[in-house]
């Protein structure tokens, strides 16, 4: 008797033992990949939309998955590398001007403002008049200059992090071709894990209804990005902008990482209206408003919904709860989330309305 009791004592101290060393491996695991949460959200986003176009790539190259991967993924890198580039190349200018400027301003004084911040609708007089204030008493200048290092200082950070969160994208696009050139191969541990946890039946739909979620949340965002780049490439265009593709381009990307298109058109209406194109600036801002911010908040939940073949209430409640509560990858996590818990209702549903029947039939 006192054998036993040992012998179970034993085990259940070594089933303790297993249990925590259990834990702490999925929280050193936990800590390790949410490093690269962003990355293979991005990663996930791709792969899941472009896998129709990535296919009929194979197809054409023979279906040689290795090559059409590392074509996808050079053109991909070549897109969304030449925007930030220019971004950033632009960005390194108008912190060096603005640098060399506030120098010149320290030693020669204020400069004259030109005529098209002056004749400003509104702001334009209350501008100049405090603009004058501080050209007759450059000693207020000097006051200033915290506030000015300040702002060129978060300027300078909000750089850094466009160009990590471009780093990660591109990281994702690398990612994003590993899963398409290896197909539904990666698929079949997940398969085979739910079938030992869950059941033969029930496992491979609980993987199929995330599958569905993730396709739709993910054609979503990236159809919402196109549209939302074409409209901006439209309006940019109707405003007489120079570089309106390349703008389009980063609008695209900001909309797949969920900034959304004012941080793109709402500077572009300032430029505008600094040239003395007040006309333009109005509309620039109405349109984005109106067209682009509707765009954005309007149509990307109704196409994830009607995109990932669950009920559009389901993905909508998920991607908008998500969103809310995780941020970007919330949309992904909520979609999941709700489809799992929509397919398992169904599921016990089903059985509880076959078991009279089994019943009756014995």
């Amino acid at each position: 008797m006192n054998t036993f009791n040992t012998d179970q004592r034993r085990n259940v101290i070594e089933t303790a033992l297993v249990l925590l060393l259990l834990l702490v491996l999925l929280a050193s695991l936990s800590t390790v990949l949410s490093v690269f949460l962003g990355v293979f959200t991005f990663a996930i986003i791709l792969a899941v939309a472009l896998h129709p176009l990535f296919e009929k790539l194979v197809k054409l190259l023979g279906n040689k998955r290795k090559l059409a991967g590392f074509i996808y993924g050079l053109i991909l890198i070549a897109i969304v590398a030449l925007p930030y580039i220019y971004l950033i190349s632009q960005l390194s200018n108008s912190i060096q001007q603005a640098g060399q400027w506030v120098a010149d301003a320290r030693t020669n004084g204020l400069p004259a403002l030109p005529e098209t911040i002056t004749g400003l609708p509104v702001v334009g007089e209350k501008i100049s008049t405090g603009w004058q204030k501080l050209q007759n008493d450059p000693a207020t200048i000097a006051t200033y200059e915290p506030q000015i290092k300040s702002f060129l200082g978060h300027l300078l950070t909000g750089g850094l992090g466009l160009i990590g969160s471009g780093l990660e994208f591109i990281l994702g696009i690398i990612i994003s071709a590993v899963f398409l050139t290896s197909g539904t191969k990666m698929l079949n541990p997940i398969y085979l894990a739910t079938k030992k946890i869950i059941g033969e039946n029930d496992g491979p739909a609980l993987v199929d209804a995330s599958g569905r979620a993730v396709k739709g949340v993910a054609v979503g965002v990236m159809g919402t990005a196109f549209i939302a780049a074409i409209a901006a490439w439209i309006g940019f265009t109707i405003a007489g902008v120079s570089i309106a593709a390349g703008l389009a381009a980063i609008t695209f990307f900001c909309v797949v990482i969920q900034i959304g298109p004012l941080l793109v058109f709402v500077p572009v209406a300032i430029w505008l209206g600094s040239q003395g194109e007040t006309g333009m600036a109005i509309f620039m801002t109405i349109y984005g408003i109106v067209v682009l911010m509707s765009i954005d908040n309007i149509l990307k939940p109704v196409l994830i919904a009607r995109s990932g073949k669950l009920p559009i209430l389901v993905l909508f409640l998920g991607v908008i709860g998500g969103m809310a509560a995780w941020g970007f990858t919330g949309m992904f996590k909520g979609a999941i989330v709700l489809a799992v818990a929509y397919t398992m209702f169904n599921s016990w549903v089903k059985s509880k309305a076959e078991a009279p029947e089994n019943i009756a039939v014995r």
